[in-house]
């Protein structure tokens, strides 16, 4: 019998007590793990214990994969209408604006990001997507298509079956909506494993699955390490599809796992070192204010973080200026202080791999305007840091650093930023701010970037496409582009009097 979860919050934000299982959720049921071992769930604001949380074998994930299977084949898939579907989906978007407060609680607690954030823009987003997706789950359809007046030929978008998930702990709840979404509305069953480190809106949202009325085994949530249960999923001979976001360096073990087992089809978002741009025309209050946003939101635990801020030479000066009084202004501290804009980096791993950045970008040569050091003595709080005087050879400026660190870099005009934004391995995003929008455009189309935001900055919509170009990621979230990671396309041919 797995364990329960209690914990009272009784802070500025949110007040209230919450209890639920952390048992492994498969076939509708919270069950213990093959080997009865526990992973500890840590509170990145101080490094202690919140919880235990069953921990997923490969076992589990073959119990998990049978079930989910089972309900594809009775209960889900072309069992299921697609009206069926979207009123269940209807339904947990409803739970989940119910719960919007708790989820948004349990998020802080275990992420560190701050309660305000997860409650405005994680749980927001999170049940948008729900609600977006369960408006599609009808209109999934395929296309007549004329041949010749012998035959009638059409397409069919059928569901793949059992697809498994694997998602990250910096937007944990808003990643599960986004997978789910597009697969529950197309009809698969799913197996999906939340971080190790955020598990907790995970098991919440198994409930309120429960509670929507979803049949057992149409989605099983599978709690382990990304070496165990995240490689059993993606190298499992009967999951036809698995989509990862994450790491660009774990997407390769993902895409090789699936090519080795069954080649199973697979969608990437992975990571970015995102440009934005800033010309000598921009409203440079605001310029200010997006470019903190771009790099500093979510304590630069963001794929699409903007961590080169390219300026133009005009107003290099002005905006360092501006841009570091910005910084040192940011309030980092307790996430449920209603004043906290950045709270704790997610866990000790991650806050010393940012560390080591800082201090290779110092060793290197770069600059440090502001930050640069601890924040405090308990917890995992980085200062919100600022280097100059960089140059393309620094990690700091090559590598994904996922924590509030960015570089600022002086551009002379459109042909040399395009060239330096470029030159990276990434293509997740780009930003461009200029009230020219001749050059705005112009400057955004020749970016090599899945998304291109012009005066603004992290900004996104259930129904608008997203992901990345070269080594960002495969396939799109978002919109109606990500309906197509969970259909395979049949083409049917049938011989109206054509005789041999």
């Amino acid at each position: 019998m797995p364990s329960a979860f209690t914990h009272e919050f009784n802070t500025p934000a949110f007040k209230g007590k919450v209890s639920f299982s952390t048992g492994l959720f498969i076939n509708g049921q919270f069950v213990d793990g093959s080997d009865n071992t526990t992973i500890d769930v840590i509170n990145p604001t101080n490094g202690k214990v919140i919880t235990s949380v069953s921990e997923a074998t490969p076992k589990d994930v073959d119990i998990a994969v049978e079930v989910a299977q089972k309900a594809f084949d009775t209960v889900w898939g072309l069992n299921a209408s697609g009206a069926t579907r979207s009123i269940l989906m209807g339904k947990l978007a409803i739970l989940m604006q119910e719960n919007a407060d708790e989820l948004a609680a349990l998020e802080a607690l275990d992420n560190g990001k701050t309660f305000n954030f997860a409650r405005n823009i994680d749980v927001a987003s999170s049940i948008d997507c729900i609600r977006y997706y369960a408006g599609w789950a009808d209109k999934v359809t395929g296309q007549v298509l004329e041949t010749t007046e012998a035959k009638l030929t059409y397409t069919r978008h059928e569901p793949i079956g059992v697809v498994g998930q694997i998602i990250p702990w910096n937007f944990p709840l808003l990643m599960m909506a986004w997978k789910l979404g597009p697969a529950l509305a197309c009809g698969n069953t799913i197996v999906l494993k939340p971080s190790e480190f955020t598990p907790l809106t995970a098991i919440k949202m198994c409930h309120l699955l429960n509670e929507a009325g979803f049949p057992p085994g149409v989605i099983n949530v599978l709690t382990g390490y990304g070496g165990t249960t995240g490689n059993a999923i993606s190298s499992h001979m009967k999951i036809e599809k698995v989509a990862f976001t994450g790491s660009t360096l774990v997407g390769r073990k993902i895409m090789e796992s699936a090519a080795k087992s069954n080649l199973k089809n697979v969608t990437l978002e992975l990571g970015g070192k995102s440009p934005n741009i800033i010309f000598d025309d921009a409203d440079l209050e605001q310029a200010v204010n997006w470019a903190a946003f771009g790099i500093f939101f979510n304590h630069g635990q963001t794929c699409t973080a903007g961590s080169r801020i390219f300026v133009q030479e005009g107003i290099y000066d002005e905006f360092l200026k501006r841009f570091t009084e910005r910084t040192r202004s940011i309030k980092v501290g307790d996430p449920f202080a209603p004043e906290t804009f950045q709270g704790p980096q997610v866990s000790e791993i991650q806050f010393n791999r940012i560390m080591s950045y800082i201090e290779s970008g110092k060793q290197a040569g770069a600059k440090v305007e502001v930050g640069g050091e601890r924040q405090g003595t308990e917890g995992y709080f980085i200062q919100p840091t600022v280097f100059t005087n960089v140059d393309s050879s620094m990690k700091i400026v090559q590598e994904e650093i996922f924590g509030p660190v960015g570089v600022v870099i002086k551009f002379k005009d459109e042909d040399d930023v395009i060239k330096q934004a470029n030159d990276t391995v990434y293509g997740l995003a780009a930003a461009v701010f200029t009230p020219n929008l001749n050059r705005a455009i112009n400057t955004a189309h020749r970016l090599k970037a899945g998304t291109a935001w012009i005066n603004c900055v992290n900004s996104f919509n259930a129904n608008v496409a997203f992901g990345g170009f070269k080594q960002s990621g495969i396939g799109r979230e978002c919109g109606e582009y990500a309906l197509h990671n969970y259909t395979s396309v049949k083409a049917v041919h049938v011989n109206l009097g054509h005789k041999m």
